[in-house]
């Protein structure tokens, strides 16, 4: 029968570390976040969760984890949905009334309110690509924050893995110094042995004879 240790990870408890952090990740959180709260829920530390998820259990829920992310960038574009429509309601009443200025303007157009119209569409087009920078920029500070976060944890278990080690380390220590004193110990048990064999084998034997006198045993 094979024996089950007791710290062994059950498959109850890697569901449950793949339902909360694909939750995280689908709601925008970060894993740290997760690991910490799958460790409430089962008793262990955040730093073996996290070693759990990257060593074992996200290999089996890679199709997941990109259908979370895909869902966690769909949140955030419909957060940013009403303010897109409202723009665009906007950008409509100012288009009807450029149309209406557009049909009262006289034939001889001056050359101030072409520089105007210019200046107006330089404006958008840079508001757009400004836009599009801030976008670039928020992506890649979520992606330096969840790699800070990696890197945190990675120190966290590797500090751990290095008071194991020291831990195993001293245990050796000690075991090797018994073993030396009992081998110590046994060696001179092995030699008081053989000389009280020695002292009695040489040790004078006697016998009484049928007078009660005692004589000496050759």
């Amino acid at each position: 029968m094979t024996a089950i240790r007791q710290d062994a990870w059950s498959v109850e408890d890697d569901l449950i570390l793949a339902e909360v952090t694909l939750r995280h990740i689908r709601e925008g959180s970060t894993q740290l976040a997760a690991f910490e709260e799958v460790g409430e829920k089962i008793g262990r530390t955040s730093a073996a969760c996290g070693f759990r998820w990257n060593s074992f259990v996200r290999k089996k829920y890679e199709t997941a984890i990109q259908n979370a992310k895909a869902q966690r960038q769909k949140r955030n574009y419909m957060k940013k949905q009403p303010m897109m429509v409202e723009g665009a309601h906007v950008a409509s009443l100012m288009t009807m009334e450029a149309a209406e200025e557009t049909s009262f303007k006289h034939e001889n157009m001056s050359e101030e309110s072409i520089s105007i119209d210019a200046v107006i569409r330089f404006l958008r087009q840079w508001k757009g690509a400004y836009q599009d920078v801030g976008r670039q920029i928020k992506s890649l500070e979520r992606e330096i924050r969840d790699k800070e976060e990696e890197l945190l944890y990675l120190r966290k278990e590797n500090e751990r893995l290095s008071r194991e080690v020291n831990d195993v380390q001293t245990d050796y220590r000690v075991v090797n110094d018994d073993y030396k004193a009992l081998i110590q110990i046994m060696d001179r048990a092995r030699r008081l042995a053989f000389l009280s064999e020695e002292e009695e084998e040489n040790r004078t034997r006697f016998k009484m004879d049928a007078n009660g006198n005692l004589e000496r045993i050759e």
